[in-house]
């Protein structure tokens, strides 16, 4: 495979995505992002589309978010804004976002919700959409998946540089929404078997996509996390990757284990500001110049 990037002069949107959990999608999330404001002045939000609401936890305390939650200053209320736009407006979608989190000037954060996957959300919210059309659940549906989250990110495209969406593991709408929305890809990516089935996953559904004529989002390319000591098994994996992708989909930059990630999650700033002389902080920084020369 090789590398044809369709650049935007504004507000490209990229998912850092992988249908498989733990394979540091939030970390080289938030640690590029910050790299990228700080070091090349790019305006940069990050919207934080997890249930668990890592990405917006490595920036505040669990407090600061009650408050923003209890306030109704998060992601959940945008969505409803987007499914009931007739409705009210509580808030305008700038008053939602956090403004240069940890002093850094052009690092935005849309707050998520752990409420956002409710299933009787959901339901309501395909039966309202349902009512009085000649339409089925089906086609309701993949309306819904095709609009949510593009219809959020509408207000803010001309405002940044990069916009990158932090998704939960799994198939789930929101995070079919959120690919359909953007116009590009990066996965990260552990050496081990069940991290490539969470790729291929994550390629079987972009694939569906694109025949369908739904989106023409493209691979930025693949980061490797938490690396430590070369195994049989992580070489296979890697070749394996090789093989389907190309040795030059792969970031040269691989993020290693490291402690110092760990200690950041608690002080709720990420770890090229805890940490920067740490290892895994200069790996993320190296991966920001790499994005940077390859995006730009």
């Amino acid at each position: 495979m090789t590398l044809s990037v369709r650049r935007k002069t504004m507000g490209s949107v990229i998912s850092m995505v992988n249908m498989k959990g733990g394979v540091g999608k939030t970390t080289v999330t938030v640690n590029l992002a910050t790299c990228l404001a700080k070091n090349h002045k790019l305006r940069v939000l990050i919207v934080d589309l997890d249930t668990q609401i890592n990405a917006t936890l490595s920036f505040m305390t669990p407090a600061h978010f009650a408050k923003l939650k209890q306030e109704k200053r998060t992601l959940k209320t945008l969505i409803t804004q987007a499914v009931y736009p007739k409705n009210e407006m509580i808030f305008s979608p700038k008053e939602i976002i956090q403004q240069n989190i940890c002093n850094i000037k052009g690092l935005d954060l849309m707050p998520g919700d752990i409420e956002l996957y409710e299933d009787f959300v959901l339901a309501e919210m395909i039966y309202d959409h349902t009512m009085g059309k000649q339409q089925n659940y089906g086609q309701t549906w993949q309306q819904i998946e095709d609009r949510l989250i593009k219809v959020v990110l509408k207000p803010f495209l001309n405002n940044y540089d990069l916009i990158l969406l932090d998704f939960s593991p799994g198939d789930h709408l929101i995070t079919r929404s959120g690919i359909l929305a953007s116009d590009f890809y990066i996965i990260p990516a552990k050496l081990e078997p069940l991290s490539v089935i969470g790729i291929g996953i994550l390629e079987g559904r972009i694939k569906q996509f694109k025949e369908s004529n739904r989106t023409q989002i493209e691979l930025l390319g693949i980061v490797l996390t938490s690396l430590g000591r070369n195994t049989k098994m992580s070489t296979n994996v890697q070749a394996r990757l090789i093989k389907d992708f190309g040795k030059n989909i792969l970031f040269q930059t691989e993020i290693p284990m490291n402690v110092a990630v760990a200690r950041a999650i608690d002080e709720c700033r990420p770890v090229v500001l805890t940490e920067p002389q740490s290892v895994g902080a200069k790996a993320f920084e190296e991966l920001g110049e790499e994005f940077f020369k390859r995006f730009y």
